[in-house]
């Protein structure tokens, strides 16, 4: 099990490496400057994800659909991630996955749109994502090789997001609350796991509706208090808060400006983490958040594409950046904190803060690990759901049999109830097992998301420019479809 824990290991490194990293920051780049830097859109998109369309199609609200992406994407690699991004690429790796942060707000902004423009209804559901996206932008050529390539893409995309729903979403996240619970304060995985799983079970089996509900609750609770609990942390550290910002930006480009403690001995080191943290936390590219972008109540793609596009300022613009700056003003605040393990880092810098370091983190990873299992459980409801949709119609094809909406949605109906048992029996699982060989396996389901998604980004960016500049350079953002 070791061997195939390290051969595993080797191909997650190698899927997240240089390529995908290239990939995904060049995707971020090209639809910044095609889109014309929607970046500077964002207290817009801000504003308007508070707003409401109730008159348009859809199952959640705008915010609702943000804050459930969010619980999704704020996971334990926000906090602990972060650590091991200064461990290994030093200070500097903090600058660069913030402006990684900043250019995937375009990406996302392109997900979001897609995703509405090409959903579909099903009875009183909106679905959608890269899956749909590829299917209704893509896989309509007159030429059957096109066609059938691009249904592969699609195919691809719904069964690694099923398979990695899983790994990221529930064994990993239940596991971290287990592991923690049981170092705290002493309760058993076997305890832990099933209050987590019942807990989970109780908004999982509503659907989309409770899970969004449950989200628009929790999310700007447990990131307020994160965030504040950050900023008491940084005027204790009051005096160290300037130099952490120089060290920060210094060693960007001269990772020697952050001593020898520090690994980082270049700027390709130093970037590369920092750059490969900020993708995997905001999940900008991946395509697991216009999943949930699909069904917002919302008059247009553009108005959602906003509103997408701000998850990804408050996850890695604001959280990543505040922790990394908590860190690296511990660090310099306490000469004494080790520099060698990253998750350890953390834990270090948030102990060091008397009364309310130990409490903030342990907060911020019980309840941004419980969001996460929440929010993926939706990904990989939809992406299997997708398949058994084709499944299904196929079969009927074959049979030739024609199956009504309403038959059609009571199969499908059954497929995701059936998925959200299997889901909550992984979460249990995942608090009691260790989950080494799992973590680099999702890590790989993640990494082959991505790439059916940035190839569905980057072939349908002129449908991306056309609507932005319908709806958003034309100043028709409040116009319906």
């Amino acid at each position: 099990m070791e061997t195939l824990n390290d051969i595993i290991a080797d191909i997650s490194s190698l899927m997240w490496g240089v390529p995908m990293v290239l990939l995904l920051l060049g995707t971020h780049i090209f639809l910044t400057i095609r889109l014309r830097f929607p970046q500077r859109y964002i207290f817009k998109a801000i504003k308007l994800s508070f707003s409401k369309d109730p008159d348009s199609k859809g199952e959640v609200s705008q915010f609702a659909a943000l804050t459930t992406a969010l619980a999704a994407t704020i996971g334990t690699g926000n906090i602990v991630g972060v650590g091991t991004a200064i461990a290994l690429g030093g200070p500097g790796a903090v600058f660069w996955c913030w402006l990684t942060g900043l250019l995937g707000i375009a990406t996302k902004y392109g997900e979001g749109l897609l995703a509405v423009k090409y959903r579909i209804q099903s009875g009183d559901r909106m679905l959608g994502g890269p899956m749909y996206a590829i299917e209704n932008g893509l896989a309509n050529s007159n030429k059957k090789l096109v066609r059938c390539f691009w249904k592969i893409m699609a195919v691809m995309f719904a069964f690694f997001t099923a398979i990695a729903t899983f790994g990221i979403g529930s064994t990993v996240q239940a596991n971290a609350i287990s592991t923690l619970s049981h170092k705290a304060i002493g309760i058993s995985p076997i305890v832990v796991g099933g209050i987590v799983t019942i807990l989970a079970a109780a908004v999982i089996m509503g659907g989309v509706k409770s899970i969004a509900r449950c989200c628009q609750a929790l999310v700007p609770l447990m990131a307020g208090i994160y965030i504040m609990g950050c900023i008491t942390i940084l005027v204790i550290n009051s005096n160290f808060l300037l130099p952490s910002l120089r060290l920060i930006i210094a060693s960007a480009f001269d990772p020697s400006a952050a001593g020898a403690g520090f690994v980082g001995s270049s700027i390709m080191i130093t970037a590369r983490y920092g750059i490969a943290r900020g993708l995997f936390s905001n999940e900008s590219g991946m395509g697991s958040a216009p999943i949930i972008a699909a069904s917002a109540q919302t008059k247009n793609p553009v108005r959602q594409a906003l509103v997408s596009s701000s998850g990804t300022f408050w996850d890695t613009v604001v959280i990543c950046a505040i922790t990394g700056l908590t860190i690296v003003s511990s660090i310099l605040a306490y000469p004494d904190i080790h520099i060698s393990d990253g998750g350890e880092l953390t834990q270090m810098a948030f102990s060091k803060i008397p009364y309310i370091g130990k409490p903030l983190l342990a907060f911020g990873t019980l309840t941004f690990a419980f969001s996460t299992i929440l929010g993926w459980g939706i990904y990989g409801e939809r992406g299997i759901e997708y398949l058994a949709r084709n499944i299904i119609g196929r079969g009927s094809q074959k049979k030739s049999v024609s199956l009504s909406s309403a038959e059609m949605e009571t199969k499908l109906r059954s497929v995701n109830n059936a998925y959200r048992i299997i889901y909550l029996i992984t979460v249990y699982l995942g608090a009691v097992v260790s989950l080494d060989l799992v973590w680099n396996l999702a890590d790989i389901f993640n990494a082959l998301m991505a790439i059916p998604n940035l190839l569905c980004l980057l072939f349908l960016s002129g449908v991306i420019v056309k609507e932005t500049r319908k709806y958003l350079w034309n100043g028709s953002i409040d116009e319906k479809m």
